[in-house]
């Protein structure tokens, strides 16, 4: 459980690193056995160490103590309703929560955005900060998906351990990024469901050993 509290502290402190998140702000947690484990409130990441991790039960009990992110529901909702989410990102990304601010989601502009599990990456509605209005939200935006925009806010993505999420979190911002600046220059052309549905196919294997 150490090991695991350390990669999350890692994560949490890569986030900053890598500019998709800034300051205190996001929070990143990991499943563990019937709970997860979960950055706290307010601490800065840099002076975070692994005892500061709050362990929680799934139905949002503190096992032991300490004070856990006010966003705790968006995780427990996505560990509830996802089985095979190990991990989950949450970041205040500059371009999604750009795009998140006027409503937007990433649509199939590239075929990268295949990458999240669908055509799109969706935008939830807004909801206030720690809600289960917003944690709800998220839940919808994220069928079929494995992350979204959170409306007026930022970003959410979930992989099978921190290192798929925080990747995956890392390629929603580049996507964000990309079409912020095509909507620049004009109307991006977007591909076609049929030219998606090629693309998921290749992705079944993506990244596989052969």
């Amino acid at each position: 459980m150490t090991a695991l509290r350390r990669e999350i502290v890692e994560t949490a402190r890569r986030m900053n690193a890598l500019g998709i998140n800034q300051g205190r702000s996001g929070n990143v947690s990991a499943r563990d056995g019937a709970g997860f484990l979960i950055t706290p409130s307010g601490l800065a990441y840099e002076a975070m160490n692994p005892g500061d991790i709050v362990a929680m039960a799934l139905d949002g009990a503190v096992v032991g103590q300490g004070k856990p992110s006010n966003e705790w529901p968006i995780h427990q909702a996505i560990y509830a309703d996802r089985p095979e989410a190990g991990a989950v990102v949450h970041a205040h990304a500059p371009h999604a929560t750009s795009l998140a601010c006027l409503g937007r989601e990433i649509p199939a502009f590239h075929y990268m955005v295949a990458v999240a599990g669908g055509d799109s990456i969706p935008c939830a509605g807004y909801a206030t900060p720690g809600s289960q209005a917003l944690s709800d939200a998220v839940v919808v935006a994220l069928e079929g998906r494995r992350a979204c925009l959170m409306a007026n806010h930022g970003l959410v993505a979930y992989g099978s351990d921190l290192a798929a999420a925080i990747d995956l979190a890392m390629e929603v911002e580049t996507l964000a990024g990309q079409y912020w600046r095509a909507l620049q220059i004009g109307k991006p052309k977007l591909l076609s469901k049929a030219r998606m549905a090629e693309v998921h196919k290749l992705f079944e294997t993506y990244g596989k050993p052969g």
